[in-house]
């Protein structure tokens, strides 16, 4: 796919160079937002089982929600 970018009003077509530059940063930019993802997941997994953890030792919920605060 051909790209251009506005220099001075004026649309130009990409070189080769910015083009595989551009490349690279959308690339990056996906794998870079799926970290994002997969943390937040990870951290919501965590979040999850040391819950369950606690009350599994006995604990209510009440007791581990203050643990939150």
């Amino acid at each position: 796919m051909t790209r251009y970018k506005s220099v001075n009003g004026v649309r130009i077509q990409f070189t080769a160079e910015e083009e595989t530059a551009r490349d690279a940063e959308e690339a990056q930019a996906v794998i870079d937002q799926q970290a994002e993802v997969d943390a937040a997941t990870q951290f919501a997994t965590d979040k999850a089982s040391g819950n369950q953890k606690l009350l599994d030792l006995g604990l209510s919920q009440a007791e581990v929600d203050a643990f939150k605060k």
